[in-house]
């Protein structure tokens, strides 16, 4: 274990999961910061964008009414991200995920997915006197586990609602005689996807506009000490997307999308404290700190669903994180089976825990066309 996982874990896991630098920016801080981790390959080519992209296995993540409009009838997939892989290799974050429609008529979805962040092993030492004396392992970690019901209310539309658990155990049972705990609570997201009938586009091809929203996160402070005075909010986020598919033919699309999403927690006052107010109390405060809102555009060529390239950008306010970062990504199908890659590169002058990353997602999908496919 060395010195610089050792303060990281000494300041605060939870205190920021992005950024790491010696500038003044304060971005909102908030609990269980993994829930605000790009979690699939994907999604991690196109610029962690994923509410309003085509639906996937790993949609669970960003907007679960996507689901309803999936074109196989059932899929499962799992992804790994190494995390701060310059510092360490026993930081990482790994996510799977289920889907399947109900009933024969296809209009409704029941989905779940995991999301584990291991923070890796720490040794822990006391000075008594002049010397060491070991203290045992920390094994820091965080989890969620959800379930969702999702639901086409009309053709083109859908909605869907998801309930979490939380778990947020940033000392792992480092310095356990204090009054550090695990902190446990509940959430959920309410989301929304449309997708437009296919009309004629340029130079006479066809398309179809996407637009999809979601609200996450919404549930109870997390009490890592058992002070109410010190809770942690949860990192509750809305975020709004819109898109479109140019149907080249049958075998070629090309996709573009935007995104814009909003942390819906208070940030500091102007003497630096956190305001300690109610989650809905907390989310009206959420809007004057108008440079919380970060943005993301993404492109995407698929060939006969058997092979896409994606790119991306993210961006946000210096004031709230400075990330800005481009991204690349590659995909794979071979029957039932798909492979994705994504690749992370630093534009910012603020170093990210996941610069030059390389994420893995594997997909099987495990069920038989949907009507969806027919028409898309």
């Amino acid at each position: 274990m060395n010195l610089t996982k050792r303060l990281f874990l000494g300041l605060g896991i939870g205190v920021s999961a992005f950024a790491f630098s010696q500038s003044n920016v304060q971005p909102v801080l908030t609990g269980a910061p993994f829930l605000r981790i790009s979690p699939d390959a994907r999604a991690g080519g196109m610029g962690d964008q994923g509410v309003v992209t085509s639906t996937d296995v790993f949609s669970q993540f960003w907007n679960a009414a996507k689901y309803p409009f999936a074109k196989v009838s059932s899929g499962v997939g799992v992804n790994y991200t190494p995390y701060m892989s310059k510092l360490t290799s026993d930081v990482f974050l790994l996510y799977g995920s289920f889907y399947t429609f109900l009933g024969d008529e296809e209009r409704s979805t029941l989905s779940a997915s995991i999301y584990y962040f291991n923070m890796g092993d720490v040794d822990l030492t006391d000075f008594v006197g002049n010397e060491v004396i070991q203290g045992g392992t920390a094994k820091p970690n965080e989890f969620s586990i959800d379930l969702a019901y999702g639901l086409k209310l009309t053709d083109n539309y859908s909605m869907a609602v998801t309930g979490r658990f939380i778990r947020s155990d940033i000392g792992g049972g480092f310095n356990s005689n204090s009054t550090l705990k695990a902190a446990n609570t509940f959430a959920v997201d309410v989301s929304g996807y449309y997708m437009s009938p296919k009309h004629e586009s340029i130079s006479g091809y066809e398309g179809r506009v996407k637009a999809g929203w979601a609200v996450q996160n919404l549930g109870p402070r997390l009490d890592y000490t058992g002070d109410e005075e010190s809770r942690s909010y949860l990192p509750t986020m809305a975020r709004l997307g819109l898109g479109y598919d140019l149907l080249i033919d049958d075998q070629n699309r090309f996709s573009l999308s935007g995104e814009a999403s909003k942390i819906l927690v208070p940030g500091p006052d102007d003497t630096g404290n956190v305001p300690n107010v109610g989650v809905m109390e907390g989310i009206g405060k959420s809007f004057s700190n108008k440079k919380s809102i970060m943005f993301s555009g993404a492109a995407e060529y698929s060939y006969d669903e058997t092979f896409a390239l994606r790119a991306g950008y993210f961006t946000e306010a210096p004031e709230q994180g400075a990330r800005q970062y481009a991204t690349v990504g590659v995909g794979f199908k071979y029957a039932s089976f798909g492979l994705d890659l994504s690749y992370l590169i630093n534009t910012s002058k603020i170093n990210s825990a996941l610069d030059n990353t390389l994420r893995f997602g594997l997909t099987w999908n495990i069920g038989s066309e949907t009507y969806n496919a027919q028409d898309y």
